[in-house]
């Protein structure tokens, strides 16, 4: 069962825009949607680092399914729960456990994504 808070912490971040470092921009877009097996949690959500005016270098969402590494041999998931590591990158998948875990590998992923850039930040 998620929990509660947690969700509504993350449904308050929708349309949320935050200035990550100068140029570059976090988003944010967390709705609740009718659970189903690609949604299972009940939640369409899109969080994305990008440059002001690029292409975003980190995404996590659900909007799509993809394609699971290893071969026709292994099981796809069967939830969308799905990020991206720069524009271009098909995705991978995302095992959603908890809305305060996602924000967090999330944040993780800009973090890293930041110091590989080598853009100043306070994160």
């Amino acid at each position: 069962m998620l929990d509660e808070f947690e969700i509504e912490a993350l449904l308050s971040l929708d349309g949320a825009r935050f200035e990550a470092a100068e140029g570059y921009v976090v988003e944010f877009m967390a709705r609740r949607t009718e659970a189903t097996k690609e949604r299972p949690h009940g939640l369409s959500y899109a969080f994305v680092f990008r440059p002001l005016d690029g292409e975003p270098y980190v995404r996590f969402d659900n909007a799509h399914a993809v394609e699971r590494r290893g071969g026709k041999y292994v099981k796809a998931p069967r939830a969308y729960d799905h990020w991206h590591r720069r524009a271009g990158d098909p995705g991978r998948p995302y095992k959603f456990t908890t809305a305060a875990q996602l924000l967090e590998d999330f944040w993780k992923e800009v973090k890293r994504e930041m110091a590989e850039r080598k853009i100043p930040n306070d994160l």
